[in-house]
């Protein structure tokens, strides 16, 4: 087990086994110290763990717990590439999107829940741009989806 996994295991997370893309696509490449996954979204033992939009039918700690599955999500696509958590040398970038109802303008705070984690993960090398935002839909009426940049070394 990486440093990365047993730091989210001492805060009750663990990294979840890679989702299976719903069309054509990879959850994530490699282009040379740069790892970049597909919009991760908050998918729980095959389901999604919530539907619906922000300021509508999805509360925001609902959809902040979501983010946080995101989260995960994304670090085990990186894992699929690089297979130890421990070659990240910063998490770089963290684009959140949110499925919002249009007066809705909290999004920062659902994509909160996905930095919180790699805050946990990596320490200061968690710390990274982010942008947070809304979107009238996202794939199977998920509130949430995550991308994330990561720099990474041999």
């Amino acid at each position: 087990m990486s440093a990365v996994e047993a730091r989210l295991e001492q805060i009750g997370l663990s990294l979840p086994a890679v989702t299976v893309p719903l069309a054509a696509y990879v959850p994530a490449v490699r282009g040379g110290n740069l790892v970049f996954t597909s919009g991760q979204l908050p998918m729980l033992d095959g389901k999604i763990m919530a539907t619906g939009r922000l300021g509508i039918d999805v509360e925001i700690a609902t959809a902040a717990d979501c983010a946080r599955q995101c989260a995960l999500n994304a670090l085990a696509a990186v894992k699929s590439v690089i297979g130890d958590l421990d070659k990240v040398v910063r998490l770089v970038k963290v684009v959140g999107f949110v499925a919002s109802a249009p007066e809705f303008t909290d999004q920062p705070l659902v994509v909160n829940g996905a930095s919180e984690v790699f805050a946990a993960a990596f320490g200061e090398a968690g710390v990274h741009a982010r942008s947070s935002l809304g979107v009238a839909v996202l794939p199977l009426n998920a509130p949430v989806e995550v991308e994330i940049i990561v720099e990474v070394q041999d």
